[in-house]
């Protein structure tokens, strides 16, 4: 029986995630000076805390990454993995979409929103006009909600309103209901 899927990985310092980040945005600016005309797609898990990958986490990455790529295959939209990092910051794709940024973008925010799984993940769009990536807002959607209390997840997440071992607990009880029944 599994207590928690936290229990198990490599902790992250706050300087290896701001590293990982750093070298994100590194490769998402080259990808876009490469490739001037595409729409890209950069897909992680949200994971509180300082385990950011292990084999549960890459699980969920797995089964969200397949549904995504589902949505994309059964809307038409053509795309490309063009890398995948496994890192101990956690699993992450990025994809070339040979499509509108704002199509890309709401078919992004339904996989965000089709299971209860996808709620961990960022489905972050990018282009090459812009120096961030596309939010909902930009778009006219609805805000993320926070998984524990249904506020707006940036206040969540900023004011730190939910406690890392709280939010665990709801990642490892999702898991178990929606992967595993050990």
């Amino acid at each position: 029986m599994i207590k928690s899927i936290f229990d198990k990985g490599q902790p992250q310092s706050i300087a290896e995630v701001l590293e990982n980040k750093d070298e994100r945005v590194k490769l998402q600016q080259e990808i876009l000076q490469k490739f001037p005309k595409i729409t890209l797609l950069d897909v992680k898990l949200n994971i509180p805390g300082p385990i950011k990958n292990n084999c549960y986490l890459e699980k969920i990455f797995a089964e969200g990454i397949f549904d995504l790529e589902k949505i994309f295959q059964s809307s038409n939209l053509p795309f490309i993995l063009y890398e995948h990092w496994e890192k101990v910051t956690g699993p992450e794709n990025f994809y070339l979409v040979n499509s509108n940024y704002r199509v890309v973008k709401e078919k992004a925010v339904e996989f965000e929103d089709h299971q209860k799984l996808n709620r961990l993940f960022d489905a972050d769009v990018l282009i090459n006009k812009q120096k961030q990536a596309i939010s909902r807002k930009e778009l006219g959607m609805p805000v993320r909600r926070c998984f524990l209390c249904s506020r707006p997840a940036k206040e969540c997440a900023r004011s730190r309103r939910h406690s890392v071992t709280d939010l665990q607990n709801f990642i490892t009880n999702l898991y178990k209901q929606e992967i595993s029944s050990d």
